[in-house]
C-alpha cells in the first residue's frame, strides 16, 4: 500500500470515527423485550444463545408492559399485540477506495447515505412475528424490498424434551437460518456496493436473493437436534406479474427446495454448531419454457463461540460444492457444454472485545470449471482465462460507541480475481488492483 494511501485511509477512519452523536436510540426487538441489544446479540447482526432462541420462537418474546392483551373464550376473540408499532431504522454512510480506480471513474466514493433500511420487525400476535426490511439504495435511487422472514412457532413438552416448531415465509434461503455461519448472515456483515468483487458464486450464495418466496417448516428437538426445509417460487420484484421471466437470468421451474441439518450444543461459557445445508433448483434463463440449467448446491458449516471472561471469540466456516448442468445456457451459446462445478469456501475468527469493539479475519476461496463462455473477457469484471478461481483475505475492525451505532472498517486483499493474479482481465488489471478499503458509519434507531 503506498504512503499517499495509507494516508488517506487514516485521515478517513479519523473522519469517520468522529461522527458519533450523543444520543441512543433502541431498535424494536429491545423495545419489545426491555433489554438491551447486547441481551440478543455479541454485536449485531451476530446472535448469541439467547437472540437464537428468540428468532427460534418467531420473534415474539416479549416484556409484561410492551402488550395491550384480553382474554378470549367461545363468543370472544383475544387479544395479544404489542403496544406500540415494531418499527426501526438504520442508515449507513460510507466511504469506498481500491488500490487502483477503476478505468474512466473516481476512486474514493463517499455515499450518504450508502442505504436506509426500514423495518417491520417484532411480535405481531402470540407466536407470530416478523423480520421485514425495505431499503433505500442511492444507486438505484428508490426503496425495495430486502431480506424479510415471518414465522409462526410454538413449543410443548414431548417425553420430558422441549420441542420447538414453526413455519417460515421468507425471500432469500439461508434467511431462516439461526447460526452466523451461512450466506445471509454469514461475515462479511458490512460490504460496499462500489468495489469490484469475482463473478463467480454458488445459487444459494445470495444469486436468489429478494428474488424468491419460500414456504417453510422447521423444528429443533431438546435445544439440540435443528432440522429445516424450504420451497422457493420465482417473486421477481418489480416485474409485472404474472412474470413473462425474461427479466431475469434465474426462473425457477417447479419449485427449489431448501433444506437445513444442524446440531448444536450449548453450554455455560461456549457453544458449538455444526451442519449441512442445500438447495436444488432448475432454471430457464430470460424465459419460463424451455431447456432448463440444473444447480444443485450442497455443503457443511461449523460456528464455534467461546466466552473468555466478558470477551467473546467466534470461529466460523462453511464449503459450498455447486454441480450444474447448463443445458439452457449451452444452448444459447452462453456456456460450453459438459458438466460445470463451483467450490467455495469461506472461514473467519472474530474476538469481540466485550461489545464494544470487535476484529474479524477471514479468508476466502471460488474455483471450479473453466469456461471461457460463460466467464467471458470483459474489463474488470471479466476474466482473460475463463477460470472462476478468486481467493483472498479480509479484515474488520467494528467499534460499537454505544450499541445503536457501529463505525466499522474493513480491508480486502485479492490473491487471485477471475482467474489470475495479473492481468486477469485481459485489459492489464491485476487482482491486486482491486484491494479495497470499506469505511462504514451505521446508525440504528
Amino acid at each position: 500500500m503506498s504512503r499517499k494511501f495509507s494516508l488517506c485511509l487514516a485521515a478517513l477512519i479519523a473522519a469517520f470515527w468522529g461522527l458519533a452523536p450523543g444520543a441512543m436510540a433502541l431498535p424494536s426487538y429491545a423495545r419489545q423485550t426491555g433489554l438491551p441489544c447486547s441481551g440478543c446479540h455479541t454485536t449485531p447482526p451476530e446472535l448469541n444463545s439467547a437472540g437464537r432462541l428468540f428468532k427460534l420462537l418467531a420473534f415474539s418474546d416479549k416484556s409484561q408492559n410492551s402488550s395491550i392483551t384480553a382474554s378470549s373464550d367461545k363468543r370472544h376473540s383475544g387479544l395479544d399485540i404489542l403496544a406500540s408499532l415494531p418499527l426501526s431504522a438504520f442508515l449507513e454512510a460510507s466511504t469506498t477506495g481500491t488500490k487502483v480506480p477503476q478505468p474512466t471513474t473516481q476512486n474514493w466514493n463517499s455515499e450518504f447515505p450508502q442505504d436506509i433500511a426500514l423495518f417491520l420487525a417484532g411480535a405481531w400476535a402470540t407466536h407470530l412475528g416478523s423480520f421485514l426490511q425495505v431499503t433505500y439504495n442511492v444507486q438505484d435511487d428508490h426503496f425495495s424490498i430486502d431480506n424479510t422472514d415471518i414465522r409462526y412457532a410454538n413449543k410443548r413438552q414431548v417425553a420430558g424434551k422441549e420441542w420447538d416448531y414453526g413455519i417460515t415465509l421468507n425471500n432469500n434461503p439461508t434467511v431462516e437460518d439461526l447460526w452466523n455461519s451461512t450466506p445471509a448472515w454469514g461475515f462479511p456483515f458490512i460490504a460496499p456496493d462500489s468495489a469490484p468483487t469475482p463473478t463467480a458464486a454458488p445459487v444459494i450464495n445470495g444469486l436468489l436473493a429478494e428474488d424468491v418466496a419460500g414456504l417453510g417448516a422447521y423444528t429443533m428437538w431438546d435445544q439440540h437436534v435443528y432440522f429445516a426445509g424450504t420451497l422457493y417460487r420465482s417473486d421477481h420484484v418489480g416485474d409485472t406479474q404474472p412474470t413473462t421471466g425474461q427479466c431475469c437470468s434465474n426462473n425457477i421451474r417447479g419449485v427449489a427446495p431448501y433444506w437445513r441439518l444442524a446440531w448444536q450444543q450449548t453450554g455455560r461459557t461456549a457453544n458449538l454448531e455444526v451442519g449441512v445445508y442445500g438447495i436444488h433448483m432448475k432454471s430457464t434463463p430470460g424465459n419460463i419454457t424451455g431447456p432448463e440449467n440444473s444447480y444443485t448446491d450442497f455443503g457443511p458449516d461449523i460456528q464455534y463461540d467461546r466466552t473468555i471472561g466478558k470477551d467473546v471469540l467466534s470461529v466460523r466456516g462453511t464449503y459450498i460444492r455447486e454441480n450444474s448442468a447448463l443445458v439452457a445456457s449451452v444452448a444459447d451459446e452462453a456456456a460450453n457444454p459438459g458438466p460445470h462445478h463451483l467450490n467455495a469456501s469461506d472461514a473467519n475468527v472474530e474476538y469481540h472485545f466485550g461489545n464494544r469493539l470487535s476484529g474479524t479475519f477471514g479468508w476466502f476461496l471460488t474455483n471450479g470449471t473453466t469456461d471461457p463462455i460463460l466467464y467471458p473477457q470483459t474489463a474488470v469484471t471479466g476474466s482473460a482465462n475463463g477460470n472462476p478461481r478468486s481467493t483472498g483475505i479480509m479484515a474488520n475492525v467494528s467499534y460499537w460507541p454505544i450499541q445503536n451505532l457501529d463505525l466499522a472498517v474493513q480491508y480486502t486483499d485479492y490473491t487471485r480475481f477471475n482467474g489470475a493474479a495479473t492481468n486477469y482481465d485481459g485489459a492489464g488489471r491485476d487482482a491486486s488492483d482491486n484491494n479495497a478499503v470499506y469505511l462504514l458509519a451505521r446508525f440504528l434507531f
